[in-house]
């Protein structure tokens, strides 16, 4: 990943960021852990969330241990341009930000809990960068496919403001807004510290606990 090569800090306009293409790029068809159809079809009753937080390597890495969440895949979300490769989020013109796709049973496991693993994953202060990762594509970012996921996300980010505040810590800087298109990262990029354990991982979290739930119930 080693963003801190990557000096783009703004993201661009529509009619400044790279073109893209109409068709999805080539990505891996099951889950290398699980074994799970990627981009599903998903079991009934299942539900999505989409968290930025950082190189998506270590994010995903976060989430598929979680009892109750089903599918895992890496991605990019946020920027105009469509269906873009990973060398060309890694520009900073297309505005994306380098995402994780979580597919979870919301009778085992809640968003809430999904949001406590988030905040406490990386450091959402930063603004355009996470650690040594420089660039939009590291930018905090939670995005929300319903006004329930929403308002927990929002009531989050207070709460972990809050937190944070206690500590002498900045205000956080993520992102929330409905979730944007999502585009399934690379083959070789999906569940990746699985293939390859001593890979790099940029992240680092805060050391300050968020104080939500952890209950089941989204």
């Amino acid at each position: 990943m080693f963003g801190f090569m990557r000096k783009s800090i703004s993201i661009p306009t529509a009619k400044d960021a790279m073109t893209g293409r109409d068709l999805p790029i080539p990505t891996a068809p099951a889950h290398f852990v699980t074994s799970a159809p990627l981009k599903g079809p998903y079991p009934e009753g299942a539900e999505m969330a989409v968290f930025g937080l950082g190189c998506f390597w270590g994010a995903e890495r976060k989430f598929w241990h979680l009892p109750g969440v089903l599918v895992t895949a890496v991605g990019y979300a946020g920027g105009p341009t469509p269906n873009p490769t990973y060398d060309e989020v890694c520009t900073g013109r297309t505005g994306h930000t380098e995402v994780v796709l979580v597919v979870f049973d919301p009778g085992t496991i809640s968003y809430d809990a999904l949001l406590k693993t988030f905040w406490e994953s990386h450091n959402p202060t930063q603004g355009m960068r996470q650690g040594n990762d420089v660039g939009t594509q590291y930018r905090s970012a939670i995005y929300t496919f319903s006004e329930r996921q929403a308002e927990a996300a929002q009531l989050s980010k207070t709460s972990y403001d809050a937190a944070l505040k206690a500590q002498g810590m900045g205000r956080i800087t993520t992102e929330i807004a409905s979730a944007p298109p999502f585009y399934f990262a690379e083959a070789y990029h999906q569940q990746y510290l699985a293939k390859n354990p001593d890979g790099y991982c940029g992240l680092g979290g805060t050391g300050v606990s968020c104080p939500i739930g952890t209950g089941v119930g989204a």
